[in-house]
């Protein structure tokens, strides 16, 4: 079923979490974007990642609280994610490390990240990993095939420029809609190819 195709089902939370890989402002956007749609979030930070948002967002903390925004602790394997009963719309990974990414591959992780990802594989539910690395290791490749293979997709934090940037946030704004866009959510945040005066205007 896809997201977009039962009114209840875009009810149920999405799973985002976030690793230690530089990229902290993608996620900040993304939870932002999801909760002014009044989309409930689930949020698992790792300990890693906490430094990533104190180093390159200069705050303790990815987002402020919201009505609709429950954290959970990184080591809470007890926590509603952790569970397939648990029903969720899908789950992002962003930024997602290659440590992070080789576990889900492998299916060898101990932490929440790591089993709440293995829950939205075994339940064929959305799982987008956002790998913010470069360049990449023989190792990272075959992971992310592993992982796609398993039902994952991959979406690198590769932003496009056919919009014409003018800001680092234009930049944000579009990967954030690519992801929204695997989500089924219409974010509005960029002009589609083909959508102004000149193709990719």
């Amino acid at each position: 079923m896809s997201p977009t195709e039962s009114s209840s089902h875009v009810a149920h939370p999405i799973v985002v979490a976030l690793t230690g890989a530089s990229g902290a402002v993608y996620a900040a956007r993304l939870i932002e974007v999801l909760l002014a749609r009044d989309l409930p979030v689930h949020l698992i930070t790792s300990d890693a990642a906490r430094l990533t948002i104190a180093q390159e967002l200069e705050r303790d903390r990815i987002c402020p609280p919201h009505p609709l925004l429950t954290e959970h602790k990184v080591d809470d394997l007890c926590a509603p994610p952790a569970s397939g009963s648990f029903l969720t719309r899908a789950m992002v990974v962003c930024p997602c490390t290659v440590a992070t990414l080789a576990s889900i591959a492998s299916g060898t992780g101990n932490n929440l990240i790591h089993r709440a990802a293995a829950v939205h594989l075994k339940e064929r539910r959305p799982l987008i990993l956002v790998p913010r690395e470069t360049p990449l290791s023989r190792i990272d490749l075959e992971n992310m095939l592993r992982a796609n293979d398993a039902g994952a997709t991959i979406l690198p934090a590769m932003p496009g420029f056919y919009h014409r940037p003018t800001s680092i946030e234009d930049l944000v704004d579009f990967l954030v809609a690519k992801i929204c866009d695997q989500l089924g959510i219409d974010s509005g945040l960029m002009q589609r190819w083909g959508e102004g005066e000149e193709a990719g205007g």
